[in-house]
């Protein structure tokens, strides 16, 4: 139907558009109308006129005919590695939203039963159960919506099924809009480049490894470290003779204890290695040993990241109150997209360095953070190389890469999909 303007006083006193019309929005312009609801989005001529997420979350209203979700399992071509955990395949499910207008969303949600106790026949469940309830609500403002999602999946464990909700909604609205999620997130750059991640393995694989990933363009990688330092120097010093020009990063995922961390420090320091940054280096209740390594890691110009001992907007409130690190490493799966905007505005208050990290998506959720990260503008270490691990790439478009730089483009929402029908149903999904 043509655009036409109303004003909200004039829509019917039993619709249920008018109690969740958003504060100081003068005029509606209707989108798109199925059934009894209409879609709709504040005229440019009303109060809110500036573009960004808030004002797009505050003012467009959603009416969600269509929202399901399925298994995606992709292998990898080698293990990825977590505390007490080396997945060798992808078992997440894909999300797919669409609107009564017609546009559609994608979001992933990250399923990883050893890190957040959330397996697959659980995630399948509950993506149902908030799936029937989006298809179930009334039009709304995206941002009513994502009430509604929080009340469902409020529990800390039920974030990366929110996460992916929260993405192909957000994915849904850039649709409808006409604009790349990098523009609605702030439009910065379009482009990032990222770090890739080696694992310690003997120092001659490693070595040859990391000239492989050097000659396809990157120049930053991420090593874990933590089971044997002996070993793991003796790959460093091997990578860093064969390209002295790479910058390092270490993750420890908890396994040192305080002086062990030091000690690792303290060897680096001795062979001239400077990293860009030192992550998670004890167990992330340690709060005591944390301070203690990120203090002598300052002596040595060494930033720490934390990653596993932040869980919660409080957490990150903690760590910059008391000073304990200089960076963290933000997952959209633990904290949901919403919860990341909250944290990178808390950051940017406080001079925190961001990182953005991948764990175990594809190039869908990937491309989504790496959206976010571009349009923020304010990540200093980008790690977002889980696709490069994946034996097959199901997204059809998307980002492109070229190399460690992946640029976004300017198609609508995040501007990748999946073949949906090549998704074995979830049963009992409509």
């Amino acid at each position: 139907m043509a655009s036409s303007l109303l004003s909200p006083l004039l829509l019917p006193s039993s619709s249920s558009l008018f109690p969740r019309l958003p504060k100081g929005t003068s005029k509606l312009r209707i989108v798109s109308s199925h059934g009894n609801g209409v879609e709709l989005i504040a005229d440019p001529a009303a109060k809110r006129v500036s573009f960004g997420f808030q004002n797009v979350a505050d003012t467009f209203w959603v009416n969600v005919q269509r929202a399901e979700g399925r298994p995606l399992s992709i292998r990898l071509n080698s293990p990825l590695h977590f505390p007490n955990s080396k997945p060798e395949s992808l078992e997440n499910v894909a999300i797919r939203v669409e609107l009564s207008n017609g546009c559609v969303g994608w979001g992933e949600v990250q399923v990883l039963p050893l890190v957040s106790d959330v397996n697959l026949e659980m995630a399948l469940a509950k993506t149902e159960e908030v799936c029937n309830y989006l298809r179930g609500i009334p039009p709304a403002t995206l941002n009513s919506v994502f009430d509604d999602i929080t009340g469902v999946l409020s529990p800390r464990e039920f974030a990366p099924i929110r996460t992916g909700v929260e993405m192909a909604l957000i994915d849904a609205v850039a649709n409808s809009i006409n604009v790349p999620l990098w523009r609605l997130f702030g439009g910065v750059t379009s482009t990032l480049t990222t770090a890739i991640t080696v694992p310690i393995i003997s120092p001659e694989e490693a070595s040859i490894l990391a000239s492989k990933y050097y000659n396809q363009g990157f120049e930053t990688l991420k090593l874990v470290v933590g089971e044997n330092l002996a070993a793991e120097v003796a790959a460093i010093e091997a990578i860093h003779a064969a390209q002295p020009c790479c910058s390092f990063m270490f993750d420890a995922n908890e396994r040192y204890t305080a002086d062990e961390a030091i000690k690792f420090l303290e060897k680096l320091k001795d062979v001239g290695i400077v990293p860009l940054v030192f992550e998670q280096p004890v167990d992330r209740d340690d709060w005591k040993g944390l301070r203690e390594v990120s203090n002598a890691a300052r002596m040595y110009g060494i930033p720490v990241a934390v990653d596993e001992t932040c869980r919660s907007l409080t957490d990150v409130q903690k760590i910059i109150v008391e000073n304990l690190v200089d960076a963290i490493n933000i997952k959209l799966p633990k904290f949901g997209v919403l919860g990341v905007l909250e944290i990178i505005n808390l950051a940017r208050k406080s001079g925190l360095i961001l990182m953005v990290d991948s764990m175990a998506e594809t190039r869908l959720a990937t491309g989504f953070a790496g959206h976010l990260a571009a349009g923020v503008g304010c990540f200093k270490y980008i790690v977002l190389d889980t696709p490069f691990l994946l034996a097959e790439d199901p997204v059809v478009g998307g980002y492109e890469a070229s190399g460690a730089v992946y640029k976004f483009n300017n198609a609508r929402g995040q501007g990748g999909f999946l073949n949906w029908n090549l998704l074995p149903d979830a049963g009992g999904l409509p």
